[in-house]
Order: C-alpha cells, then structure tokens, then sequence
C-alpha cells in the first residue's frame, strides 16, 4: 500500500510537472527501457518473492522493452474480462507512468516495480482466485493450488510472452472459458431497466392475453428467447409459448411453457444481478483444482447432478442427485475415493441427531424401533425403555442394513472432514422432485449399482453386477476397498453457457451474492 501511494504522488508530480512546463522538460521517456539499478530502500518494502526475482535481475528494472510494459497494461486492463477489477492491479497509474514523457530514474524505478506487483498479483488472482474459500464459506475443503509467481515473472522477462503467460493462469476448463463469453455477452447487453418488473398474480399460459403477459413477452425478448419482431401485444400466442420453453430450459425450470413463479422469478432477474452471479461463478472456478484427474466423480451441487469424467473433458454418465438441505448443506470438496459398502449400517451423525431423531424419541420412544435403530451405550445395546433423552448425545445409535436403512444399500466413501458421503436411498420417490435439496448433507445418488457397475470395472478384478447384488443379499455389511483412484469432485457453480446459451440455476444455498459482494469489497 505505502508503494501505491508513493506511485501515486510520484506519478501525480511527475503528470504535472509535465503539465507546467512540456516546452522546456527534456524528453526522457528512453529511461524506461534502461536497466537501472533499483534503490535498496525501495526493493526493502517489497515481498520476499518480489526480491528474490529483482536479486536475479542485479536488483535493475527489468520492464525495458516497450512491447512487455504495453502487454502487462493490457492483460491489467482485460482483467474485467474475469470478473476482476482493472483498477485492483493499478491499471489508471500504469497508463499513467506509460504516457510520461518526462520521467525521473526514481519515478522509473518505482513504474517498475508496480509492473511487477501488478502481473504478479495478476497472475496469482486468475491462477487461484483472488479470495480465499476459507475467507467467504465455512464448508468449503478445496486443496489450495500451488503457484509459483517467481516463475512466471522470469518466463515473461525472458521469453516476452506476457499474453501467453496470463492466458495459461486461467482454469484450463471449457467452463470457465464459456462463462468468460456470457460475462462478455451481458456486458453488451443494453440496460434493462426499462423492462419492468413483473408482478406475479396467477399462472399465464397459451391464450391468455394481459397486460402482465405483455411485460412476460418485453422480458423475453430482452434475454433473446423471444424475437423483437414477435414481442409486441399482451397476447400469449404460440410464440410466446416456445420462447417461455426455451427459458424455461435455460433456468432449470420443467419447460411447460406456463409462466408459473418460478419461471416469473427467474424473468424478474435483472442484468445486473446476472452479472453479479456470472462473476462469482468466475471466482469459485479460480478455487476448483486445475485438473479435475485423469477418472472422476462431479456432483454440482446447485443442479443436483452427478457425472463421470474421463480426462476432465469427456462426460461418460449422468446421473440424479439429492443434496444437503439449506441449513445441512453438502460441502464442497475434492476428495479420492477409497471404498464401497455393501449393506451399509448408518451411524447418526450430530445434526440429524439433536434435529430429527431426539424430537422424534421424545414423543415416542417406538421411532427407535420404526427406524431398526440400536441405541448403544458404552459398547453395550439398551432397550429404548432405558434411554435417557436428557443424555442423548451420549448415546450411539447406529440403524441395521436393510431397505429400510437411509443410506439403502451401497455408499461410497471417501476422506473428508465433513462424515459425508455418497449413497444410496430408502426414498428413491424424491429423485421425482425437482427440488432435491433435501438431505442431511450427503450426497444420494439415483442410480448407485450402475455407479458402482463403472467404479468396480475400472478395478479389473473380475467384480460384476451379479456379484455385488449377490453380495447384498445377504444383508451382511461388506467392504471392496478401491486401489485405482477416482476423484470425488463436490463442486458449485449456477451459471454457464453452453450451445443452448446462457444457463442459470437457482442459487439453493445463497452462496452468489456473498461472494459477490466480497469480491468488490463490501461487507
């Protein structure tokens, strides 16, 4: 910060002076591009890595080449394109030492150092985000990314690629790249705020023909669902029903073509609030690991959607998911996979214990035995006649394998700090729901023996489907532990786009606009 504002009042003296007297200041813009020694006592202030760098360098500036200064501005000034903010790497007072035709040896020396602090916080911020999870969520476990900025400023010296270099800092996933489009495209947008909010009153559907329906076909034709030629009346016509669908799909909304208050909900967001959630969708790809591994296991969370990867590119399933609730939410984490279990048992975890189970006890200690629960204590099984409620967290209940067990018939474990895991279910009806936010936080998965069915086959040891239902009916606990590792990815993103366009889904857990907000520095 003291090296900002002395940047500042140096450029500021230098710009006036400039100012005052450009007839008689002698041109000395060719100082930029001499390697001069830096003062000791401005190279003292800066961090440890920006030393060691200028150390390499015989403590000289080392910006001397026009061609660099100009590409480091530049990539500075394309920084919205990611959501960050230019004015963050100084971009105002490096256009500003740039443009100076008159310039000190200290003013140079300091228009340096800035390039330097500047591409190297640059690269940092698009390498691995510009906050920290742990900073803006409590539930976030995602391995922090190594980065060698040393590396990267003395390849651009070097090798002059500074374009090439700040693209490579960028998550390498066609996601992150496409959503960088959508933030370009709702920047070209033109303002909305003429389109007017729509009150929602009832259902709208083909035939209706309102003044809200007229305000519903003005919303469409803004986001390029509805063509302008088509938006004009108040009449729902079948044109205005493909453009509902197409939006529909677009919002993960079930495409009926009924303008009902989900689909009103999601016409109500503004540009701006699609901005906003873009950006932070921008930042949480910065935080995702690099490389997503060469097998892995993607459940995001906001769309309730698990898929196999291969190669961190080619999707080979799909499957239906349900999630933690709001107050229970499933964490995001990377993890490796380690073993499945057959007829799993299920150990009550603490928030379903104090929330669900003890309420339920405490006006009927006969739930124990609707749920096939064992109470332990100490090692021992009590009966729930002994059960103590005002002591319940001393106990331990486990619930016996079995269809009527929560985690069904199989799960899939994997390290984490959280006691989650992928599993089956008892309640295969709520895969049905389009709102699957419903768990305790684990994750459950539609289909498990055909998750399975990939998981075991990639072990090649002869494992096959006839063998594992074999395995379940004997309704004993069993374990196959897995060698080959397959990455478990608990990820959240709700925007991006792809060949149908702009996507969108409902931020379930309220997570977009906190890290928004402190993405710009609010609180």
């Amino acid at each position: 910060m003291a090296l900002l504002l002395l940047l500042a009042i140096s450029c500021k003296n230098a710009a006036g002076t400039n100012e005052k007297s450009t007839s008689q200041a002698a041109n000395t813009a060719y100082l930029k591009t001499i390697a001069l020694p830096i003062d000791d006592a401005l190279l003292s202030k800066q961090p440890k890595e920006v030393q060691q760098f200028y150390a390499q360098h015989d403590n000289r500036t080392v910006w001397t080449k026009d061609a660099d200064r100009i590409a480091i501005i530049a990539a500075v000034a394309d920084a919205g394109s990611d959501g960050l903010m230019p004015e963050d790497y100084n971009h105002t007072y490096l256009k500003e030492f740039e443009n100076l035709k008159t310039i000190t040896e200290e003013e140079c020396m300091r228009y340096d150092l800035m390039l330097t602090q500047s591409l190297r916080t640059l690269a940092t911020h698009l390498f691995k985000g510009k906050l920290k999870p742990s900073g803006v969520y409590y539930d976030w476990a995602l391995a922090p990314k190594k980065f060698d900025s040393g590396k990267i400023l003395a390849e651009a010296v070097q090798n002059h690629n500074i374009n090439d270099i700040v693209a490579r800092c960028r998550p390498r996933h066609a996601t992150y790249g496409a959503l960088r489009n959508s933030l370009g495209y709702l920047n070209s947008l033109p303002d909305d705020n003429a389109v007017a909010a729509i009150v929602f009153e009832k259902n709208l559907s083909l035939e209706d023909s309102t003044a809200t329906v007229g305000l519903v076909k003005q919303r469409l034709a803004y986001w390029g669902d509805l063509t302008v030629e088509k938006a004009s009346g108040n009449s729902f016509d079948k044109a205005t029903r493909s453009a509902v669908k197409k939006f529909q799909a677009r919002h993960g909304i079930y495409p009926d073509g009924v303008v009902n208050s989900s689909t009103m909900q999601a016409l109500n967001f503004t540009k701006e609030q699609r901005r906003e959630q873009v950006i932070a969708n921008l930042e949480r790809w910065r935080w995702f690991p690099y490389e997503f591994g060469e097998r892995s296991i993607l459940v995001n969370i906001p769309t309730y959607t698990l898929s196999i990867l291969e190669n961190g590119k080619d999707t080979l399933q799909t499957y239906k998911v349900i999630v933690g609730k709001p107050d229970r939410r499933s964490p995001v984490l990377h993890s490796v996979l380690n073993n499945l279990v057959i007829n799993p048992t299920w150990t009550v975890p603490p928030t379903y214990l104090a929330k669900d189970l003890v309420p339920a006890a405490i006006k009927d200690t006969a739930h124990f035995s609707h749920l096939n629960m064992k109470i332990m204590y100490k090692g021992e099984e009590i009966s729930a006649a002994e059960w103590d409620s005002a002591i319940a967290d001393h106990y331990v209940y486990v619930q016996s394998p079995g269809d009527h067990n929560s985690l069904g018939r199989i799960k899939f474990n994997f390290q984490n700090g959280f006691y989650v895991y992928l599993h089956d279910t008892n309640h295969r009806e709520y895969f049905n729901k389009g709102y699957r936010a419903l768990s305790s936080g684990c994750v459950r998965v539609q289909d498990p023996f055909k998750l399975a069915e990939y998981v075991l086959d990639n072990e090649k040891a002869g494992w096959t489907p006839e063998k594992v239902q074999e395995m379940v009916a004997t309704n004993e606990t069993q374990s196959i532990g897995i060698k080959k590792p397959i990455h478990v990815h608990q990820l959240y993103w709700t925007a991006w786009m792809d060949k149908d366009g702009l996507q969108f889904r409902p931020d379930i857990y309220n997570l977009d606009k906190v890290l928004y907000n402190k993405l710009r520095g609010k609180s």
